[in-house]
């Protein structure tokens, strides 16, 4: 099956369902062994990356990421445009219910001439590697004046066979209560949507605004690799 039919047969209404209820949705299988394959395949190449991070010189963490440049390889350029149109309604929504005078576009080429007019010419998708030890701190992915509150990433290695540890971690700051921290553990192939920096809540006053951060807790044996996708460009 094609990536865009294994993206058309999501269910999106549950999707909605559950970025609404908790800011994050698994969908399962969206990357075939084979596609998630050659992007690790390609990570010690030079070619087609923009910038390199190593995370512990910035403390960020420790382990490393590439920036793709553009133009993106096709199966993340394919996989960057075709969810983007089924999330900017949800996006929109939330924007709606929290009263912020803002609407996202469509389509993502209408995002992208946005962020190039405010002058975020660099491109965001990029390839994660944690080996043992490594792990992610908690941050959010913005980047800029424009900015898509959503984000996805994609878990390119097995767990509990290719490493351990390294799960991903979401924490929610609730206003006047202790944070909560949601623990969750990808499949090979599998897409985690989430929100980049907040989402709504419903109170008894009505919608508040919720902050949430996401990072990768230590990866305790093997290498991790994961796709991460923001929808937005970067100054």
């Amino acid at each position: 099956m094609e990536l865009q039919q294994r993206i058309d047969q999501t269910d999106w209404a549950l999707v909605t369902e559950s970025m609404n209820a908790k800011g994050y949705s698994s969908i399962p299988g969206i990357l075939s062994a084979d596609e998630c394959d050659a992007l690790v395949a390609h990570y010690g190449d030079e070619a087609g990356y923009r910038k390199t991070i190593v995370m512990e010189n910035h403390g960020y963490g420790l382990g490393q990421y590439k920036y793709y440049s553009y133009p993106l390889p096709s199966v993340v350029q394919e996989l960057r445009e075709k969810v983007y149109p089924h999330i900017a309604p949800i996006a929109n929504k939330w924007m709606e219910v929290l009263g912020i005078d803002k609407q996202f576009p469509h389509v993502l080429s209408e995002l992208t001439t946005l962020c190039h007019e405010a002058g975020q010419l660099r491109p965001t998708p990029l390839i994660l590697k944690y080996n043992k030890g490594g792990y992610n701190a908690l941050h959010q992915d913005l980047y800029g004046e424009v900015y898509f509150p959503m984000q996805l990433v994609v878990c390119l290695n097995e767990p509990g066979k290719d490493f351990e540890g390294g799960e991903f971690v979401l924490v929610e700051q609730r206003p006047r209560m202790q944070s909560k921290a949601m623990v969750l553990n990808p499949k090979k192939g599998d897409v985690l949507l989430f929100t980049t920096n907040f989402r709504p809540v419903m109170g008894s006053k009505g919608y508040y605004r919720v902050n949430m951060r996401h990072g990768v807790s230590e990866v305790t044996n093997g290498n991790r690799h994961t796709l991460g996708i923001i929808f937005h460009d970067a100054t």
